[in-house]
């Protein structure tokens, strides 16, 4: 109740009321003004709607999923003018051009530092033929390169891994990279900060990063001027502002810290209290996360470079941040490590093909855990048939909502899945937010991605994809002991589901992918 109060106080009496404000006057400005011509000059909205025409056609023709283009013919038919209008802002994103140029400068930077080592490539050679493919593709089309000389620790909640993360931290040299999607002052930020000033203290080099979407709620809008007084270089993504913008859709929701390139976390957990159990906000919050050690660290510091230079002028001496690493013990190989990003500024869909060259590739098993389910047919489709093959495919879900819209429309695939043979289970205790694949024994996948339309081809994103490592069975086991505390889904259970939540949830499916 608490945290509700200050939210609201928040939203009167902060910088939001006003950004929310402003977006809606100019909405109603556009909109007044199109009105008023339509009304003075019939030949306008004659125009637009012949303009509203051509974009149905144009959306029909586009390669992308049929569900994208319901969700924008639906209104299109409803509202032919402000459909058209709002299509061509959004799908046009004209604000992501500069974004997409200024990333696309800092990866051309970086070319050939990421590539896979001769010993590496030996190992790889040695491995069954899918592998081989799945790798040629990460490192040749999505720019991923697998390491083999890496190491890897799995936490199955967010406190496990925040435990850790403070020995690490504390063991700085050099510099320490964060960058979250989300930051919120409390037990877990400030127990982190106060290490981070203590570091900076001694010398070593402190990069902050997080989304913009946090200064909405959860910190003030100067909150980086707050930390640069301490030293620590900080910044905004994407800051929220008062003005219609495109880019204000492309978030990043990537959890990356980077420790003297010698370690790397990633996964679901963000620096908020809830995510390690100090406060209670959807029941019990499960959550996972992964350090790695070793040369696949290479691969996020870079990648957490590539993302803080977009906004910055000239350039970066990248080379300073990841050679001469020297590690106090001499790494064993454990199998094969590839850290992977993705972006909405490029076509390629890493993430999403990274999870359905699981499905595909599975002969025994692949079991998931993912805080939503909002997926386009072709995903369904590869899940049903892995099904259909005789692969047990289960998934896990949560029993307790963050977002109910979300949960409505993830309950309203139910019927689809079941009949297909695929397993569902939703975990009682609370809200699961981990994103995890693993089949087979043999490959998994930790990270940030959800399985939405957001994480697929919105947002900025990461992961780890572990093959033949000690890692797999980790996330194996966590998967199987989360089962023990879940309830599974039967067309029984589906049934008393309410019918006003069942009615949402397939009207909301509508337009899911504009979610």
């Amino acid at each position: 109740m608490e945290r509700f109060i200050n939210c609201v106080y928040k939203i009167v009496f902060g910088r939001t009321l006003a950004v929310v404000l402003m977006i809606a006057l100019q909405i109603l400005v556009l909109v007044g003004s199109f009105t008023y011509l339509g009304i003075k000059y019939p030949f306008v909205w004659e125009a637009m709607n012949f303009l509203g025409g051509v974009v149905i056609i144009y959306i029909i023709n586009r390669d992308e999923p049929p569900e994208f283009k319901l969700s924008w013919i639906i209104p299109l038919c409803l509202f032919p003018v402000f459909g058209a209008l709002i299509y061509v802002f959004i799908m046009g994103n004209f604000g992501g051009i500069g974004l997409k140029k200024k990333l696309g400068r800092r990866v051309r930077e970086t070319e050939g530092m990421l590539t896979r080592s001769e010993e590496t490539e030996a190992a790889i050679q040695k491995c069954p033929e899918v592998f081989k493919g799945f790798a040629h593709y990460m490192e040749n089309s999505a720019g991923f390169p697998v390491y083999h000389n890496s190491v890897a620790r799995y936490y199955p909640l967010g406190e496990d891994k925040f435990a850790d993360l403070i020995v690490e931290l504390k063991k700085a040299e050099k510099y320490i990279f964060l960058e979250y999607f989300i930051i919120e002052r409390g037990i877990m930020w400030d127990t982190v900060l106060d290490i981070l000033k203590e570091k900076v203290k001694e010398g070593v080099e402190v990069r902050v990063m997080y989304d913009g979407m946090c200064s909405i709620l959860l910190l003030p809008y100067n909150y980086p001027k707050e930390l640069e007084r301490f030293g620590i270089r900080a910044k905004m993504f994407a800051p929220i502002v008062p003005f219609l913008s495109t880019t204000q859709n492309n978030r990043d929701h990537r959890k990356i810290v980077v420790i003297d390139g010698k370690v790397a976390f990633t996964g679901g957990v963000n620096l908020a209290d809830e995510y390690i159990n100090q406060v209670e906000r959807f029941g019990h919050w499960k959550d996972v996360a992964v350090k790695i050690t070793g040369d696949a660290v290479r691969s996020f510091t870079i990648m957490y470079l590539q993302m803080w230079n977009v906004s910055e002028q000239g350039s970066e001496n990248y080379e300073a941040y990841v050679k001469n690493i020297v590690y106090e013990e001499p790494l064993y190989h454990d199998g094969f490590v590839i850290p992977y990003g993705e972006t909405p500024t490029r076509s390629t869909e890493v993430g999403k093909t990274v999870y359905q060259s699981m499905i595909n590739g599975s002969a025994k098993y692949v079991h998931i855990m993912t805080p939503y389910f909002i997926v386009g047919r072709e995903f369904l489709d590869c899940m049903r048939y892995a099904a259909h093959r005789g692969v047990e495919v289960a998934m896990i879900l949560p029993r307790i909502p963050d977002k109910k819209v979300v949960y409505y429309i993830a309950r309203t695939f139910y019927p689809e899945l079941l009949q297909a043979g695929i397993k569902v289970y939703e975990y009682t205790p609370g809200f699961v937010h981990a994103k995890i694949f693993v089949s087979d024994d043999q490959c998994a996948t930790v990270g940030t991605i959800n399985l939405d339309y957001r994480s697929f081809y919105h947002h900025f994103e990461c992961g780890a994809y572990f093959y033949d490592n000690s890692v797999v069975a980790k996330v194996e086991e966590d998967f199987q002991d989360t089962l023990l505390k879940c309830q599974e889904v039967t067309m029984d259970y589906y049934k008393k589901i309410p019918l006003y939540q069942k009615l949402i949830g397939r009207v909301s499916k509508l337009i899911a992918p504009l979610l």
